[in-house]
């Protein structure tokens, strides 16, 4: 045996006979994890049954509403036309759009609607969030940021119920400082791309969004739709990555705001229909994830520890037994609250592939080299699909130690992890007949050979979510905007 030979094959049985370890250390983050994420499982009860409901309001609120718009000229007069016709006194509201970068006539649409628009032209910096922050300085210099109660934050492809502001100040008359809304879709059943985004807003308020609300936490800001406080605005906005809705969700919670949820506000925003935008726009929000984590993750995590560290927060004592407890039970709600965001944000996929390829791919591996392969299971795991195969198939791999079970551990983990995958697919699929089965009432109609379809092709949206992760760990991204070409109006959606 060659030096290279003997030495190759120590550091292979050194590293393999760890193998034991390892997988033990992994198995107890593995349990970790399912623990830290298990009462969602609640959430998910919850949102089956329950959601938060208002009040009619006492007082109808001075409303902006603010729209970055960058060649819209096909979608955003009937964005503007939906706000209108809103039930809401509009004198009490203002439309502000900064038409950002924009070659094509969408100032001059949203002008003759009779709406203020700002023209931004800036090549380097060039996200949504800039075009707010620009927007927002421009209303401050005109208006006063704090000369509007709240403000609505709307994409150009979005459309209004009728209801929808009446419902919002509902919410924002209890005393909720930021609010979002029931986010639904003008082009469903388009096709199967649109139909994955469609359902998966839909999973989002049935498995987040309402038991939140219920329980008074904070749910996350999802693009737009929403609505806050001008005093959260009151030095600007300052939010201005990729995904600046992630850092504006994390920052409230930092300061200890609830982030609640207006199951009555209904709008509806178009999806993308080409595979091609659509990788483009998860590829643009896979990074985002990871640099909201990176960003704001170690405040999150603070907060769970230490509460809220806001500047503007009470110092008084609590000075009877009843403030004392109203105190405790406030901490508790915001430090569950910054660690219910932080499981949002902290990017589960990419630590998950990282125990796969460390300990199934490479410490296997090394582990079979020393000890072969003994009656291995070919359609091992515990998804329904390999235990059913199970009670028809007995294949079973035994190959003797040395280089050929090694290669051969290899081929296995990988055949494993694809095989889970399908497993795991098959049984995604429920959710999309869930969803279906528990929106019936507003999702419109669809013919069954659609909803068939679409349950199958709706496991597609978390694969590529996923695989968007993996490629944003080490491609640079570079925001772009998403076309929007629907003529669909309100009054369509509303036939």
């Amino acid at each position: 045996m060659s030096f290279i030979s003997y030495l190759f094959d120590n550091i292979i049985r050194f590293l393999g006979s760890w193998y034991p370890n390892i997988k033990n250390i992994n198995n107890i983050v593995g349990d970790i994890i399912t623990i830290l994420l298990a009462y969602k499982t609640i959430y998910v009860l919850i949102g089956v049954f329950f959601t938060r409901k208002f009040k009619p309001a006492k007082k109808q609120h001075k409303y902006g509403i603010v729209i970055a718009a960058r060649n819209e000229e096909k979608v955003i007069g009937n964005l503007i036309d939906s706000i209108k016709k809103q039930d809401y006194p509009q004198e009490l509201l203002t439309i502000f759009v900064v038409a950002d970068n924009c070659t094509d006539k969408t100032a001059d649409i949203v002008r003759k609607k009779g709406c203020i628009c700002y023209e931004r032209f800036d090549n380097e910096r060039k996200t949504k969030g800039f075009a707010l922050q620009y927007l927002f300085d421009r209303i401050e210099e005109d208006y006063g940021r704090l000369s509007f109660e709240g403000y609505f934050v709307f994409d150009a492809d979005n459309l209004l119920k009728k209801d929808y502001i009446s419902k919002m100040n509902d919410a924002f008359d209890s005393g909720e400082k930021i609010i979002t809304s029931y986010r639904h879709s003008k082009n469903f059943d388009e096709n199967w791309v649109s139909s994955t985004y469609a359902i998966h807003w839909l999973r989002s308020i049935r498995t987040g969004h309402r038991a939140r609300s219920i329980l008074r936490l904070a749910t996350n800001i999802q693009g737009t739709g929403f609505l806050f406080s001008s005093i959260l605005v009151k030095n600007g906005w300052p939010y201005t990555s990729l995904t600046e809705d992630r850092a504006f969700t994390v920052d409230a919670v930092a300061l200890g705001y609830q982030i609640t949820y207006q199951d009555a506000a209904i709008f509806y925003d178009e999806q993308p229909t080409d595979l091609k935008i659509a990788l483009r726009q998860r590829l643009r929000w896979s990074k985002g994830h990871l640099l909201a984590f990176v960003d704001t993750g170690p405040k999150l995590f603070a907060n769970i520890f230490l509460g809220r560290h806001d500047a503007n927060k009470k110092k008084d004592k609590p000075h009877d037994f009843k403030s004392f407890w109203l105190s405790v039970v406030e901490s508790i709600r915001h430090r569950f609250a910054s660690f219910d965001i932080l499981m949002l944000t902290i990017p589960f996929s990419v630590f998950n592939l990282a125990r796969w390829l460390l300990v199934t791919v490479l410490f296997y591996s090394f582990y079979s080299y020393i000890y072969g392969l003994t009656s291995v299971n070919f359609f091992g795991g515990s998804t329904y699909l390999a235990r059913f195969l199970r009670l028809f198939i007995s294949f079973k791999i035994s190959i003797e130690p040395g280089v050929k079970a090694l290669f051969g551990a290899l081929v296995i983990a990988i055949w494993a992890r694809i095989f889970y995958r399908i497993g795991s697919y098959f049984e995604h699929i429920i959710e999309a007949v869930y969803v279906f089965i528990i929106e019936h009432k507003r999702i419109k109609k669809i013919p069954l050979h659609k909803k068939i379809l679409y349950c199958f092709t709706w496991p597609i949206f978390d694969i590529i979510g996923r695989y968007t992760t993996y490629i944003a760990l080490f491609k640079k991204v570079e925001w772009k905007p998403i076309p929007h070409e629907s003529k669909i109006t309100i009054e369509d959606l509303n036939k």
